[in-house]
């Protein structure tokens, strides 16, 4: 899934160029370093991206190791459950509907990549034996406010003796909570981070489709009727523009009742915010994480970044200075989450050209 603007990442994280599309950290761009985290489990023609249409050939250029015909467009940014539900019908075409459909996000940073595999291939078990939709769910490591939540309970006796207590069921879905309520849920070893990731038979989502979704699912049908026909371009703008954005996670998994947790202990964020790269990046001895030309005198827990210009820092603390070719954000460290509000106001006053 690789249609994210990635706002609270600019001015790096552009319309054009959003983060998935940059490098953040690590060797390649986000959505390398995911499709290369997969090779060992899947060849590069089960691999399919979704993305949207104007950045289909941006994507081709970074993955040519994928068959073009697996890079998919939509017309619009509809968020995750139209994303998930586009690539069924493609999914579908090449396999069967029994299938199992791994849906991972294009943009996160994941350590301890066995780990991360061992959990796939149980999803994938437990999706196609119990006919279920699974999640991953990561041991929180700090109370962070960033993530999401999941609230997980013990399954029954086969549910057990089947996957040795690494999978449970999910009773609850929570949003990026404050951090009283985060640290609760870090301290009551029922709640999980939310990954986003899924996995579920294509066939198990279309009936969750039907069940969850009553006004999506006609658009998807529809969709899925007109495929490979002439008028299918036609056709698939317009049900796109008929669709509300809709989460995944709040239109499915937060209602369906076969929803299973996988829980997992690999390192793992979703890089969401320069708050979140500074706590991965490297420190110096005044705990500055300093990228670029930058010179930082009496200046203490900085995350500081130069795309080419000279900066100077003298005297400042837990600032965050990020530059581009397109702009430059400065705010204090802890506030980064609102720079996706700095990019709504641009939006609202036809500040575009920045964006």
């Amino acid at each position: 899934m690789a249609g994210g603007a990635g706002a609270r990442l600019w001015p790096r994280s552009t319309e054009k160029r959003p983060k998935q599309f940059i490098h953040l950290i690590g060797e390649g761009t986000m959505i390398q370093n995911t499709v290369m985290r997969l090779f060992p489990l899947f060849a590069p023609e089960d691999i399919y991206i979704v993305t949207l249409s104007s950045l289909v050939d941006v994507l081709r250029s970074q993955l040519p190791v994928l068959p073009s015909e697996n890079i998919i467009g939509e017309p619009f940014g509809r968020n995750t459950a139209p994303c998930i539900a586009l690539a069924s019908i493609y999914i579908e075409e090449k396999y069967k509907e029994d299938v199992v459909i791994v849906a991972l996000p294009s943009d996160h940073l994941i350590y301890n990549v066995r780990e991360f595999h061992h959990s796939l291939e149980v999803a994938q078990k437990v999706a196609s034996e119990l006919d279920g939709i699974v999640t991953i769910g990561v041991a929180p490591t700090r109370p962070e406010t960033a993530f999401g939540y999941i609230q997980v309970r013990e399954g029954n006796g086969t549910l057990v003796k089947m996957y040795n207590r690494e999978v449970l069921y999910a009773v609850n879905f929570a949003e990026k909570p404050d951090i009283d309520t985060a640290q609760r849920f870090a301290d009551a070893g029922d709640f999980y981070w939310n990954s986003g990731m899924f996995i579920a038979r294509i066939s198990t989502l279309w009936s969750s489709f039907d069940a969850y979704l009553p006004d999506h699912a006609p658009l998807f049908h529809l969709i899925k009727k007109y495929f490979h026909k002439p008028t299918y371009p036609k056709m698939l703008d317009s049900m796109y523009k008929q669709m509300r954005p809709l989460s995944f996670d709040y239109g499915i998994m937060e209602k369906a009742t076969n929803v299973f947790v996988v829980l997992s202990s690999f390192g793992w964020s979703d890089v969401g915010s320069w708050d979140e790269l500074y706590r991965l990046s490297m420190k110096d001895a005044k705990n500055n994480a300093i990228e670029g030309d930058v010179i930082a005198m009496d200046s203490t827990n900085c995350f500081v970044s130069s795309n080419g210009k000279m900066i100077g820092l003298i005297g400042v603390e837990d600032l965050i200075v990020v530059d581009s070719d397109n702009g430059l954000v400065i705010c204090k460290r802890g506030d980064s989450q609102k720079i996706r509000d700095l990019v709504d106001f641009m939006r609202r006053k036809q500040i575009t050209g920045y964006l």
